[in-house]
Formats: C-alpha cells, sequence, structure tokens
C-alpha cells in the first residue's frame, strides 16, 4: 500500500495494489501494518458506507470536535466521487485549504482525512457508494459542519452542486473570528 502525502499535512491518498485473474480481482482495502505510520496508535473503531444516486450531489462537509475528533478513511467502492478535506486545524500552514482526489474502484485508492478536517464529496456517477473507516464512534453532540460553499475554502467542486440535504445547506459559513479546531 503505496501512501501519497498531499498538499496537507495528514491528508493521505493510499495506493492499493489488485490481482487480478480470469475470476475477477482482489483488492486490499485496509492493513493496520502497513498503514502504521498514518494510523499511528489509533484503530479502527467503526466502519460505514453511504450510497448517493444523483450526479451533482454534495454531502458535507462533515467533522467532528475534540473529544471525539476522528481520522477517516474513505474508499470508493462503487461509481466515482470528488472526494475532499478541509484543513480546519488552528495553527495549521495549511489552515482553510483544501485538497482533492476522485475516488473510484477501478483506481483502487483511499482517501484519509485526518482529526480536524472536514470531509465532503460530489458525485460523478449514480449511485455511488463509499466506505468509510474511523477511529473514532460518532456522537451527535461532537458533530461539527462547514457549508460545502464556504467562500472562504474556495472549492472548486467539478459540477454544479445540485442535490444537497436540508440539513447540509444549514451548515454555517465560517465567521472571520473563526480561529480553527483546537486538537
Amino acid at each position: 500500500m503505496k501512501q501519497v502525502e498531499t498538499s496537507i499535512s495528514g491528508v493521505w491518498v493510499i495506493e492499493s495494489s489488485s490481482f487480478q485473474d480470469n475470476r475477477g480481482v482482489f483488492s486490499r482495502f485496509f492493513c493496520s501494518r502497513e498503514l502504521h505510520t498514518i494510523l499511528g496508535q489509533r484503530s479502527i473503531e467503526q466502519i460505514n458506507q453511504s450510497r448517493t444516486h444523483s450526479i451533482g450531489a454534495v454531502r458535507g462537509l462533515h467533522y467532528q470536535n475534540p473529544p471525539h475528533a476522528e481520522m477517516k478513511i474513505v474508499r470508493c467502492i462503487k461509481g466515482r466521487v470528488f472526494d475532499v478535506a478541509v484543513d480546519l486545524r488552528q495553527g495549521s500552514p495549511s489552515f482553510l485549504k483544501w485538497a482533492a482526489v476522485e475516488l473510484t474502484p477501478e483506481s483502487n485508492q483511499a482517501f484519509v482525512i485526518p482529526e480536524g478536517c472536514a470531509h465532503g464529496f460530489q458525485v460523478l456517477e449514480p449511485d455511488s457508494e463509499l466506505l468509510y473507516l474511523h477511529t473514532a464512534f460518532y456522537f451527535p453532540e461532537a458533530e461539527g459542519a462547514v457549508r460545502f460553499d464556504d467562500p472562504q475554502i474556495g472549492i472548486k467542486w467539478p459540477l454544479a452542486s445540485t442535490d444537497l440535504s436540508t440539513r447540509d445547506l444549514s451548515h454555517p459559513y465560517l465567521n472571520e473570528d473563526f480561529k480553527g479546531i483546537v486538537l
């Protein structure tokens, strides 16, 4: 499993190799030994799956506040998505910057979003599915979010945003006093 760091410290793209023969393909999705340099002492506590039907749909930008902050490892298992991480960590040199990767099953990549970074994605093919590995349990009271179109962040989504939940549309824009998440 090759680990490629992005322009944001702690945000990684994991490239997995696969084995293919006449029966199909075998790929390793996760290996704690090979990902130890990224995971450190963290362990995977929860695994979730999402399916999003509409091209252009956006989910996010979500995160969990300390003490329930989490690292996510996200992989596309069907379809194609534009996956985004936004650095919200106070004092980070990449504060309010974003990094993105296009995930597909064929690319055999995963995206690592560390604690203090928000996560969101846009669907590029119908009925896209993501698999999420989380290093912390979900706590609704710790949930945080930022609007997908926050001008301070300036994400360049590849498509017009056509399908957002009422909840995601209600997320606030960052105010000018936002100093970041303290981990």
